[in-house]
Parts: C-alpha cells; structure tokens; sequence
C-alpha cells in the first residue's frame, strides 16, 4: 500500500478486508448465508423490535429495499414477523434465537480482532484508532433514534 493512499480508501479498504474475516469466520462457524446488510439490521433489531418503515428509514433506503433484505432474512431463519399488540396493521420485525446466537459469534470476533491488533501494534495505538474513528463517527452523526444512521453498503 502506497503511503499517500487517501484516507478514506483507506478506511474503506481496511472495512471491506474486516467484513471478509468476519464473514469468513462466521461462515466456519455454520452462517455462511449472511446478507451484506444483515449485520446492520441486527444491530437495529436486537433490543428493539421495528416495522419495516423504521428499518428502511434507519437504513437511509425505500421500504421496497428494505423488504428485500428482511424477506431474505426471515427466509433464512434470521427474523421473525410479528403482529403488533397496540396496532393489528403493523407488524414488527424480532431476531430469532439463530440470528441472536449469530452476533455472539460476531461480537467475539470482533474483541477477538481488536486484542490480536493491539497484539501486533500495541494497546495505546488501538486505543488511539479507536477514538480517532470515534470522532470520525461523532463528526458525521446524523443520528436516527440516538443511533448513528446505518447505511448498508
């Protein structure tokens, strides 16, 4: 890699080679069938059940491609639909236990990744990444519900 490589290559580059450990692992450990944007509507679903209008608005997309990503989702056993207490209109949108168990493989991929980093680079470095892509974060919040917008790629 070329040291004058922009930033944001970079970034994306460095993003894009992380996804593929992740996806490489996760499939070893029996989900080879992740979707590119899965991994954002679990984020968006774990604590919160949602209706597709909020997941596609917190997407930045048109519930017509929201749809496609939860059909394929609940198609592989990943979400469930679910009728609306307060509302027979609405159905909301639950992970299932397969989708839940899915992102504790993940999270443990992800400090697994983090402590062998600050293995090879040391911990203050990490550290200092880490609130560099904080800010970077913070900097761009345009925020949906107190969380940042996810945008799949």
């Amino acid at each position: 890699m070329r040291a004058n490589t922009d930033l944001g290559v970079l970034l994306n580059l460095a993003f894009g080679s992380f996804k593929e450990q992740l996806h490489q692992h996760l499939a070893q450990q029996g989900y080879a069938d992740i979707g590119s944007s899965f991994g954002y509507v679990f984020r968006l679903l774990k604590n919160n059940p949602q209706n597709l209008k909020q997941v596609a608005d917190s997407l930045a997309m048109t519930p017509q491609g929201a749809l496609k990503i939860i059909n394929d989702m609940v198609l592989k056993a990943y979400v469930q639909r679910e009728d609306d207490a307060c509302d027979a209109r609405v159905r909301l949108l639950h992970l299932t236990p397969r989708a839940l168990a899915l992102m504790e493989v993940a999270h443990a991929f992800h400090q697994e990744f983090e402590n062998q980093l600050s293995e090879r680079l040391g911990a203050s470095k990490v550290t200092a990444m880490r609130a560099a892509l904080e800010q970077i974060v913070a900097d761009g919040d345009d925020s949906v519900g107190g969380l940042p917008k996810l945008r799949p790629l």
